[in-house]
């Protein structure tokens, strides 16, 4: 195909993508992801299309810019940082107008600021060590073994199999087992071995012939080939006042031993014919596991085991001194007793005994006489069950080089684990991992063994309609939702933080506890037709029109823009209620209650009383609701039946309160109660977020 075709081919597909992204009709709204599916599937197909899509997409990025069409900014910004990463051969100047481009973009207001700063940081890495932003990519998801970038990667699919049918869950596990069976640790290797050295050496590099003599090789020496390859590429990426000759000669040593120096001399000299076009090397998708989720505990146990491996491995000694039963069952395997005859100060040990210390990092600048292992008062950051120590969302502080939201909580301590946690389902899911999310944080609290390690990230996929009758299981399944979901995990960096509301509950029989559950979206309330039995006895005046609904009277605080404290009391006749935690619009304050009352309206006529309904709605910060006569009422939380309360008389909703540990509450008990009041006056219960990342986040 002519490059006239090819590009005309791409700007009709950029074009469909961006009328869709304008588009406000829902049937062409759902289509968007095909489209952007199908213009990257073009692209895979034949990588030499990359550098002309680069440049459509530039110009669609200008012209919006231009325009001040900020709708389609952010996707096209990820659609571009998805064919730069992946591809090879693309010329300085598409790099150079990229990160300008960007630049600009930071005066915008947030998110646009935040993204666009992330894609200047990673253009100006790969700029100075391409193939970088592959290399990393490939590492942390296969979960390759470097020292030199040690993160790993998992991304945990939850299905709920009431949810999601059987032919779906079948679906997703044909695709994921077939991309795990081309996906070895050796065939990862081969890849980043071949793209690094084609970005660098560009048509100098024979990548076909690379590919014939990589998969020759034996895993030892493909081992040296692909740490040689690590070692160069993290060096320039980590040094910028490295020499840029340097790092190609260095590169160029690598590529002459695997094909020897008269072929790689041909390459460079043009004496045999090179490829029409660039051969493809895909860029893996990351190791997913599909898990149905039958328990509730099955969140902490499955990032248990995902951490498990290497801390049976190597202990550092700050994690040795945290509580670790909770990671390690086995109470045997926790610590074994050695004899030392180290001297305990930490700059005697040789620095292969221990994590590597990073040029530059704190453990280097305050290597000073530190006693290791020694026992001493453990004191926590002040901000260390924020929901912000635990996720680390994106922002202006990101670090290059590093998966987002990591960072060391703890001095020697860092996070080197990513887990990816994606729920497929719909509210009722969302619930089910909010309740998840708050058992996770309240367990951290007591043992604090998954926080100091492992960042967790958590999206959501909502399915809102049933399977579509075409679905095929056969072996030859399409990779689509399996792609969707790389692209979403790895694109999707912006979080919103959603309100955790908790819920006590009190019962018409007076021997019943309370109780105490949480909800994510929604709290929905029925009359039940059933009374008090003491109402049996009860006279009722004969002929007498029986009202509908429960006559309720409802307390709660006022949600005001301002936050000041407003408190409403009200008493009124309803057949119903719905507490929404979610708004209804993007934009929206995700962080109040919106009520919808269906009010009972009494009138009187000819013909006698009547009764009508109305529906009131009103925004609440928490609310207090109890039946005032003998009806009593069902609650249902999330929409999920299996999480309905019956013969309800009364009940509370707040913001559900970050969980405290035990150290925290044990410390009133220490102090007077002039104390205890001033320490509850400044220091009030922090609310419990949950954050599920997006594309954009919350769009001004």
């Amino acid at each position: 195909m002519e490059a006239s075709a090819v590009e005309l081919d791409l700007q009709r597909s950029v074009q469909a993508v961006l009328r869709q992204l304008r588009a406000q009709a829902p049937d062409l709204q759902s289509s968007q992801g095909m489209w952007r599916w199908s213009l990257h599937k073009k692209v895979d197909r034949d990588p030499g299309k990359s550098p002309a899509l680069v440049r459509i997409l530039l110009r669609e990025l200008e012209k919006a810019e231009s325009e001040d069409t900020r709708q389609v900014v952010i996707p096209l910004l990820h659609t571009l940082m998805y064919v730069l990463t992946k591809a090879t051969g693309i010329p300085e100047e598409l790099y150079q107008r990229t990160y300008t481009l960007c630049m600009r973009l930071l005066t915008l207001p947030s998110p646009y600021c935040t993204i666009a700063l992330d894609c200047a940081i990673r253009l100006k890495t790969e700029t100075a060590a391409p193939g970088t932003l592959y290399q990393r990519l490939v590492i942390a998801e296969q979960n390759l073994r470097s020292e030199l970038y040690p993160y790993q990667e998992r991304v945990l699919l939850f299905v709920d199999p009431e949810l999601v049918s059987p032919s779906v869950c079948s679906a997703l596990l044909l695709e994921i087992e077939a991309a795990q069976i081309q996906q070895t640790p050796e065939a990862c290797m081969r890849h980043v071995v071949s793209h690094t050295l084609q970005a660098a050496l560009g048509e100098a590099c024979r990548t076909e012939a690379l590919q014939r003599k990589l998969k020759a090789s034996p895993r030892r020496a493909l081992e040296r080939y692909f740490h040689a390859v690590v070692a160069a590429v993290e060096q320039m990426a980590s040094e910028p006042s490295s020499s840029r000759v340097g790092h190609l000669e260095r590169l160029e040593e690598i590529y002459c031993s695997l094909l020897g120096p008269t072929a790689a001399a041909r390459g460079r000299c043009g004496g045999d014919p090179l490829q029409d076009r660039p051969p493809n090397i895909p860029l893996p998708s990351p190791h997913i596991t599909l898990h149905l989720w039958t328990d509730e505990e099955q969140l902490w146990k499955e990032l248990v085991l995902f951490l498990r491996p290497r801390s049976l491995l190597r202990l550092s000694a700050d994690l040795e001194a945290l509580d670790l039963q909770g990671l390690l069952p086995d109470r045997t395997l926790a610590r074994e007793s050695v004899l030392s005859t180290d001297s305990g100060i930490e700059r005697d040990f040789p620095l292969g005994a221990e994590e590597p210390p990073t040029t530059g990092s704190p453990e280097m600048e305050h290597a000073g006489l530190q006693r290791k292992g020694g026992i001493k008062k453990r004191v926590w950051p002040p901000d260390i069950l924020m929901p912000g120590s635990w996720d680390g969302p994106p922002g202006l502080h990101r670090r290059t080089g590093r998966p987002s939201g990591d960072g060391e909580l703890l001095p020697g301590v860092s996070r080197l684990h990513t887990a990816r946690v994606l729920v497929l389902g719909d509210d009722r899911m969302l619930g089910r991992l909010a309740r998840a999310y708050h058992s996770l944080r309240k367990r951290e609290t007591q043992m604090f063994c998954l926080t100091p390690r492992l960042s967790l990230q958590l999206y959501y996929i909502p399915v809102l309609t049933p399977e579509p009758p075409s679905l095929d299981t056969s072996r030859n399944v399409d990779p689509f939702i399996l792609d969707v979901i790389t692209y979403y995990v790895r694109m999707g960096t912006q979080p919103i933080y959603f309100q955790i509301y908790m819920v006590k509950i009190f019962f018409s029989d007076l021997s019943q506890d309370s109780a105490e559950d949480i909800f994510l979206t929604e709290l929905k309330v029925k009359i039940q037709e059933s009374k008090f039995p003491k109402d049996v006895s009860s006279p009722r005046r004969r002929g007498a029109v029986e009202s509908p609904g429960a006559e309720l009277s409802l307390g709660y605080q006022k949600a005001l823009l301002s936050h000041r404290t407003r408190e409403v009391t009200i008493s009124l006749r309803a057949t119903g209620l719905v507490l929404k935690a979610l708004p209804a619009r993007d934009t929206d304050d995700h962080t109040c209650l919106n009520v919808s009352v269906t009010e009972v309206v009494k009138s009187s006529n000819l013909t006698g009383r009547s009764f009508s309904t109305v529906t009131n709605t009103f925004r609440a910060a928490n609310i207090q609701i109890q039946s005032q006569d003998q009806r009593l009422m069902t609650l249902v939380l999330d929409k999920d039946n299996r999480r309905t309360f019956r013969d309800v008389v009364r009940f509370e909703v707040v913001p559900c309160p970050e969980p405290c540990s035990g150290a925290q509450k044990s410390k009133g008990l220490w102090l007077s109660s002039h104390q205890q009041e001033m320490e509850r006056t400044r220091a009030k219960p922090k609310p419990l977020l949950m954050p599920i990342n997006t594309f954009s986040g919350i769009v001004q």
